[in-house]
C-alpha cells in the first residue's frame, strides 16, 4: 500500500479553495486536485507492507508532539518553477514547529528502512498538477488578478498516516491513523 504523513484541513480551509478553485479551473485544462484530497504532506512513506502497518503507527506515536500548529494558507506558486512548471500550489506558513515535526516523521519512518528525505521541507497544499505542455497564460492572469492570495489560517490539532489509492477518477486517500499534536 501506499502511504504518507500530513496534515488535514478543517472545512472552512476547503470552503475557501473551493472559491479559488471555481475561479481557476475553467483557465487551464490541468488535472485540479480534488478539494477531498487537499493536504500538508510532512512525509512521503511509499510503498509499505500490509503486514508491518501496526509498527509504522507504532513508531508515529512515539514522534514527539510540538503542540497545536497555526497555518495559514497564503500565495500561491510553481513547482519547479513558472517557466516550466509541474505542479500549481497554495503557499503555507507555519511556525518551526511544523519543519521539525515534518524531520521527526522522517527520522522515525527512516529507523523502519524508509529513504530519508533529500530535498528540503517545502510545506504546501497541491492544487492541480500539470502533465505536458498546456496553455497556462490564462491561469497565470487570473492569478495575477486576484485581489488577495491569503486564503485563511487554522489551528491544526493532530497529524494523519493516510493511504493513497490510486483509481481512474484519480488518487483516494484513507486516513489509517491520527495523532494529536499535544501530549
Amino acid at each position: 500500500m501506499r502511504l504518507f504523513i500530513g496534515l488535514d484541513l478543517p472545512y472552512e480551509m476547503r470552503r475557501n479553495l473551493e472559491l479559488l478553485l471555481k475561479l481557476l479551473q475553467p483557465k487551464a485544462d490541468i488535472a485540479w486536485s480534488p478539494l477531498s484530497n487537499l493536504h500538508v504532506t510532512t512525509k512521503f512513506v511509499g510503498m509499505w507492507p500490509v503486514e508491518r502497518l501496526d509498527e509504522l503507527k507504532d513508531a508515529l506515536r512515539e514522534v514527539p508532539r510540538p503542540g497545536p500548529l497555526k497555518i495559514g494558507i497564503r500565495g500561491l506558486g510553481w513547482f519547479p518553477n513558472p517557466h516550466n512548471p509541474h505542479v500549481l500550489y497554495a503557499g503555507i506558513q507555519a511556525p518551526d514547529a511544523l519543519q521539525q515535526l515534518a524531520k521527526d516523521c522522517d527520522a522515525a519512518c527512516a529507523e523502519l528502512g524508509v529513504p530519508p528525505e533529500t530535498k528540503p521541507f517545502h510545506p504546501h497544499l497541491t492544487l492541480a498538477r500539470i502533465k505536458g505542455p498546456v496553455e497556462l497564460f490564462p491561469l497565470k492572469k487570473a492569478i495575477a488578478d486576484l485581489p488577495s492570495a491569503d486564503f485563511g489560517a487554522f489551528t491544526a490539532k493532530e497529524f494523519h498516516l493516510y493511504q493513497s489509492r490510486p483509481t481512474a477518477a484519480g488518487s483516494v486517500y484513507t486516513k489509517f491513523a491520527s495523532y494529536p499534536l499535544e501530549v
